[in-house]
Order: C-alpha cells, then sequence, then structure tokens
C-alpha cells in the first residue's frame, strides 16, 4: 500500500474541516476524490501534504509515518502535488519553472525536463515566456510537468480543470492518462466534476462536510444513492 490514510482530521483553527477521513491508495491505483465546493476537498490535499498540521489521526506513505513531517521531507519520499490555481512563478520562465521541479532528483536538468517535455508538446514552444503570461490552462499543464520532473510516486492533483478552456482539458486529460497508464505513478485526484473524473480513476471517494460517505469503482458510483452526494 502506498498512502495509508487512517482518522484524519484537521482544520483552520478552532473550525474542523476533515472529521476522520480514511481511505487508501495502492502502487499505481488511480482515485477520484469527488465532492462539492466546501466539502474539504482540497483541505484534505494539504493536510497530505503537510501544509495543514493533522489534529487527529495518522498518515502513512509507504512504511513512513508522515503525519508530522514537514512538506519538503514528504516531497522527497515522493509525493508530488498539483495545487489549485497552479501556482507557479509567474516571473520566471516555463523552462525554469520546470528546472524548479528537478530540485529533488540526482540526474541533469535538460535530460529530466526533456523526458517530461515528450508529453507536453504544447509547453516546448513556450520554454522561453514568463510562466505569468501563459494562459490558464497552459499553466495548469506546466503546473503538472514541473511536478513530474521531480519524479513522484504519488502525485496529488488538485482540481486541475477548474476554469480551463475545453481544449486544454483535453491535454490535460491526456497527461494524466499518460501518468496513470505508462508511468506507474499514484494518483490522487480532487475533481468536483465526476464526468471527467470518471474517464480517468480505477476508484472513487465521496466527501460531505469532511467525511467519506461513499467509495467504490465506476459501477458502484453509478448507483443513484451515490450520485446524489454529487447533485446540486
Amino acid at each position: 500500500m502506498m498512502l495509508d490514510v487512517q482518522g484524519l482530521r484537521t482544520g483552520y483553527g478552532r473550525i474542523p474541516i476533515l472529521n476522520g477521513v480514511s481511505f487508501s491508495v495502492n502502487e499505481g491505483e488511480f482515485i477520484g476524490i469527488l465532492g462539492h465546493n466546501g466539502m474539504g476537498k482540497t483541505t484534505l490535499l494539504k493536510a497530505l501534504m503537510g501544509f495543514l498540521p493533522a489534529t487527529g489521526g495518522r498518515v502513512l506513505f509507504g512504511h513512513d509515518d508522515v503525519t508530522s513531517a514537514e512538506p519538503y521531507r514528504r516531497a522527497r519520499l515522493g509525493l508530488g502535488y498539483v495545487p489549485q490555481g497552479r501556482e507557479i512563478f509567474p516571473a520566471l520562465t516555463v523552462y525554469d519553472n520546470l528546472r524548479m521541479g528537478c530540485t529533488q532528483q540526482a540526474g541533469a536538468e535538460d535530460d529530466i525536463i526533456a523526458t517530461v517535455l515528450e508529453e507536453f508538446p504544447r509547453l516546448k514552444v513556450l520554454l522561453d515566456r514568463a510562466g505569468g503570461a501563459l494562459s490558464g490552462g497552459e499553466q495548469q499543464l506546466l503546473a503538472i510537468a514541473r511536478c513530474l520532473c521531480s519524479d513522484p510516486r504519488l502525485v496529488l492533483l488538485d482540481e486541475p480543470t477548474e476554469g480551463i478552456q475545453p481544449s486544454i482539458i483535453k491535454d490535460i486529460g491526456r497527461a494524466i492518462s499518460y501518468l496513470r497508464d505508462k508511468k506507474e505513478i499514484a494518483i490522487l485526484l480532487v475533481e468536483q466534476y465526476f464526468d471527467f473524473a470518471q474517464e480517468l480513476a480505477d476508484q472513487f471517494a465521496i466527501l460531505d462536510r469532511g467525511q467519506v460517505v461513499a467509495s467504490g469503482n465506476q459501477a458502484q458510483m453509478m448507483d443513484q444513492n451515490v450520485r446524489a452526494h454529487l447533485t446540486l
């Protein structure tokens, strides 16, 4: 088992957000975390990455208990993170943004970046452009590519389709499919829209008010009682 989350609790100050979340991710597995806005999805990823301290429960990554570990220690163990809103470096070029993703790698930067860019042809012609000059969709592709430069074992993706034009969403879907099928990287995708996640994920969990209220495979997610948690 690559990731084992046991009764995780966290929040902001005195406001609890996650109320005992438990699930696991196996090697090479793709899990979709679904739910409406405000149900704790982004908070979950921040807690897994160490940006929010756990107030209860445990987070095990491989053989390591990382419940109290700093974010950089989790990154060194192979936990990658693509945050909501991309958070690329706007003043740096696309190439220098990718270089930032290579800091955990021992190999030559040029070789690492060249390998990653094979799956992101749209970025090849933008290497000298400032990250802040890219469209929202191009920035999302850059954020994913930067994450891959660190050679992660598990990638946390936070709503990669939010505010993105349809043509780029297809590129994002293809890039994620490549990770799933060729790189054998485990993926935890937080997504509000079931249709996008359905095309990619093997298993699903639905968050509602900081708790997992349903989980299962694609067929099980089609149950009307389950889909009710995804309907406004």
